[in-house]
């Protein structure tokens, strides 16, 4: 070996060691460096098994005053007529059992709830996360997302300038995924909550949409014709795409994939919603492939050019999200890559009871 190439090796070697240096120091002086996205190739879970759940808001319907978590808010505005409402002046942390059942009510009548200035709920760090989303359902483990190390019950999303544990499709022409989280369990999540760590300085919004809207602009007749259907929801796709060294490249747990109504009900106030993704949604049983990649576009391209039965929300420090997806779907906005910059985000995400058929009677086939 020459001389030259020994000292370039070294200089590379140096380089490296700097390189490595640096990120564990950004990553020390990062204030929420205990949450960052952790992956273990030996950590494996057991298929979920089917449990009964109540919704709290269910209980919140014999309440006297069903929106009393509200009544020393600041400010409460809807952010549009169908969907969302934005509120400022109420501590999350600081509602009991009673509000939270309330909350639960409200986030299921107006699919969004976005509060602000909720700084201390997320400092209150992973104990009391565990906390809060154990009183909405037992919490979610997802397959292959990053979790905070210890604690799997909080799927992270996470970008920076170097990489991403986002569940991305890059030959795509657009970031925009429609879903319902995790759709394809067997018990999808209900109300979910959602905060950013650490917050883009412009970009990185979620998209959210209302599903019971996007139904009811559908024609009587296509809709009862809709109810009498139902559909797979896969998670051998996203499953796939961990095995393939992407995402932190870790399964957890193996995919399944379920059948779920087309329009299901929601338990607490009966309304009806869409339950299809683009995400995760595979076929609808019974039609021929043909018919089925043709009604489920048309439903997918319903929801995505629905502008006017959708909310934007614009992140800033000490926003709290939360939402009911079982009349929602979302999907974030990655328009920050070139920004080089953050964000990181944690989910807490209470499993809820198997999709209800709107229509009464509908057999769900075993996969």
């Amino acid at each position: 070996m020459s001389t030259t190439e020994t000292i370039n090796q070294a200089s590379e070697a140096v380089s490296s060691l700097t390189l490595k240096t640096g990120e564990q120091k950004d990553q020390e002086e990062y204030r929420y460096a205990h949450l960052l996205p952790h992956f273990d190739p030996s950590e494996k879970f057991p298929a979920l098994t089917p449990f009964e759940h109540v919704d709290p808001g269910s209980r919140a319907l014999k309440h006297a005053d069903p929106l009393a978590f509200l009544k020393n808010a600041a400010r409460v505005v809807q952010l549009t007529p169908r969907l969302g409402t934005e509120v400022r002046g109420v501590s999350l942390l600081s509602l009991d059992g009673d509000g939270r059942d309330q909350l639960a009510l409200e986030v299921a009548r107006r699919g969004l709830m976005v509060f602000r200035d909720q700084h201390e709920f997320i400092d209150a760090g992973p104990e009391s996360y565990l906390e809060w989303g154990r009183h909405f359902g037992r919490l979610h483990v997802h397959p292959t997302s990053g979790h905070p190390k210890n604690h799997p019950e909080f799927h992270l999303v996470y970008k920076d300038a170097n990489s991403t544990f986002n569940f991305e499709v890059d030959e795509s022409i657009t970031t925009t995924v429609w879903h319902s989280d995790v759709s394809y369990e067997l018990q999808p999540p209900g109300l979910t909550t959602f905060f950013l760590l650490s917050v883009p300085s412009t970009g990185g919004d979620t998209l959210f949409t209302s599903q019971a809207s996007t139904l009811r602009r559908l024609s009587a007749p296509f809709v009862a014709f809709l109810r009498t259907l139902s559909a797979v929801h896969s998670g051998v796709e996203q499953a796939a795409f961990s095995r393939s060294g992407r995402r932190g490249g870790v399964v957890r747990r193996e995919p399944v994939e379920h059948v779920h109504p087309l329009v299901r009900r929601h338990p607490v106030t009966g309304e009806e919603a869409l339950y299809v993704n683009r995400q995760f949604t595979r076929r609808i049983v019974g039609l021929k492939k043909e018919e089925s990649e043709t009604l489920l576009n048309f439903l997918y391209d319903h929801v995505s050019k629905a502008g006017d039965l959708q909310a934007r929300v614009k992140w800033e420090p000490g926003t709290v999200v939360l939402w009911d997806n079982r009349v929602t779907a979302h999907s974030a906005i990655v328009d920050y890559g070139e920004l080089k910059e953050r964000r990181h985000g944690l989910r807490i995400t209470p499993q809820a009871e198997r999709p209800i058929p709107a229509l009464e009677g509908l057999e769900l086939p075993t996969l």
